[in-house]
């Protein structure tokens, strides 16, 4: 905590502000997957230096410290002068220590033009009153798609001569047959029909098993900071949670049915992420998952061509067509609301400016998310053609880039080639094209820009922690022993009581504000 708390920067702190060569320092704070490439190392950040004309001082913190050092550094006030990847706007409305950078948008063009250009990017950030405290970053339309995809084993499809399910009852079908015809061929009864992902009690997860609830035409969000992951959904401009209605109610009787014929796993409910991506992967020659809700083909490792993208699911086959929808979280998978944040008592506020500037530029957000140009990518005009050394994380020489931990916007106008993971993402989303044209993605999705007042967060989050530990237990249970019929009334009446209604109410009442 002390070497964290040291590396903060706070004009309040004795150190020099100018180097010996009377250049301003600049210190930023970056939190990252992993910090085994220094941020010093990476080629583009001398270009920030040249822009600025200062010299930048970075600390590379590694997630897990930050997440225990976070709440100590909020309370003490001494927070970064620049941090990128560590505060989001709620941070900035419980405390009142960052600078408004609405005010200086002539010192940083990039940002301005960015905002004038992504109106949604903006609103994510700005308060009622305007102010922006947390900049928000921007990778690009290769990632404008769903962070939520379900995947089938289309080569035990064809070996076992069956179609592409589009209802529930012919997906269970196909389950049964992946679950009792041996189609990975080992002769083992190996294979994980629906290899599902625990229920949190915490909230609703990426990759979670409710996306079925597209098939009754609820439009989930799980993505981001997407009240989804607490049960909030709208349909036709009104607000609900999904926990108490009858959609909720249909999925976990179908899981549980899925339960009962052995075609989750028995621990599905509480197995640990790295159980689930050793069926996902396997020993990378022999497949073990028959399904999957997930990411990308990628999750798949040596044996992704194996997979296909399922598209949204009828949950019965007399359902319309124009009902199905499918996760929508485009614009919190492009897009994140806590990349970048100025101290306001940050000594050297003019060269701050410049660095932020330099950061949202086209080149130097490109070499931030995929590498150093030409190292790591190459450039023509506004193409950019990605190293293929960059998709092979086992390398011994590793792209110098933050990838999603940056603080940029990569607009429209740039054209990324060989992005292989994004390329694989977009392939899976265009599985659900039909389904999102069901979807108004104001009427039907929450949107991004939609942010209580703290005081009301606070209220919805205290009620999150009763409505959730309670309705999430009492789902695992019945997904694995049944009993929902039973226990319905009861159980919507519990969370009613504990604050779920009154999350709706509140929930309501921004969204009529903001999309007002």
């Amino acid at each position: 905590m002390t070497m964290a708390l040291s590396g903060c920067g706070n004009s309040s702190n004795s150190t020099a502000t100018v180097d010996a060569n009377g250049k301003p320092i600049v210190k930023i704070l970056i939190t990252r997957y992993s910090t085994d490439v220094a941020m010093k190392t990476m080629g583009w950040t001398k270009d920030i230096e040249a822009a600025c004309d200062c010299t930048i001082k970075w600390d590379d913190v590694a997630d897990s410290s930050w997440s225990q050092q976070k709440s100590a550094v909020l309370a003490s006030g001494d927070v970064p002068d620049v941090s990128i990847f560590t505060f989001d706007p709620t941070d900035a409305a419980q405390y009142s220590y960052f600078e408004d950078l609405s005010k200086h948008m002539s010192a940083m063009p990039n940002v301005k033009k960015f905002f004038e250009t992504q109106p949604s990017a903006k609103k994510m950030v700005a308060d009622k009153n305007g102010q922006v405290y947390v900049l928000p970053s921007d990778r690009g339309e290769t990632y404008r798609v769903s962070s939520n995809h379900m995947f089938i084993n289309k080569t035990w499809l064809d070996k076992l001569g069956l179609k592409m399910p589009t209802t529930w009852d012919e997906l269970t079908k196909v389950l049964e047959a992946f679950k009792t015809e041996d189609p990975n061929g080992n002769g083992k009864a190996d294979e994980v029909a629906f290899n599902m992902r625990r229920i949190d009690t915490t909230g609703f997860t990426l990759w979670n098993p409710f996306v079925l609830l597209n098939s009754l035409g609820i439009t989930t969000s799980f993505a981001g900071t997407s009240p989804s992951f607490q049960g909030i959904y709208v349909k036709n401009g009104k607000v609900g949670n999904f926990l108490v209605s009858d959609e909720y109610k249909q999925v976990v009787e179908y899981l549980h049915s899925l339960m009962q014929k052995g075609l989750i796993p028995a621990d599905a409910l509480t197995r640990e992420d790295s159980a689930i991506t050793a069926d996902t992967v396997s020993d990378g020659k022999t497949a073990k998952s028959g399904m999957i809700v997930g990411w990308s083909k990628t999750d798949f490792g040596t044996l992704a061509d194996q997979y296909v993208a399922l598209p949204s699911l009828k949950a019965t086959a007399s359902e319309s067509s124009s009902d199905v929808t499918w996760d929508s979280s485009q614009e919190l998978t492009e897009l994140q609301n806590h990349a970048i944040a100025v101290s306001k008592n940050a000594p050297n506020k003019s060269a701050i400016y410049k660095v932020v500037n330099a950061l949202y530029s086209k080149k130097i957000s490109v070499e931030q998310y995929y590498g150093d140009i030409p190292d790591d990518v190459t450039q023509s005009g506004s193409t950019f053609t990605v190293s293929d050394r960059c998709a092979d994380s086992t390398t011994k020489n590793p792209c110098k880039a933050t990838a999603d931990r940056f603080a940029g916007w990569i607009p429209d106008t740039a054209t990324i080639k060989n992005d292989k993971a994004g390329e694989a993402l977009r392939e899976a989303d265009t599985a659900y094209d039909s389904a999102y044209k069901n979807v108004d993605t104001t009427k039907d999705v929450m949107p991004i820009y939609v942010r209580p007042d703290a005081d009301d967060q606070t209220t919805i989050t205290n009620n999150n922690t009763a409505v959730m530990n309670y309705a999430l237990t009492k789902t695992a249970t019945w997904i694995q022993k049944g009993g929902i019929e039973s226990d319905w009334s009861a159980y919507v009446s519990k969370l009613n009581s504990v604050g779920l209604k009154q999350n709706v109410q509140l929930w309501q009442k921004y969204y009529n504000q903001y999309t007002k």
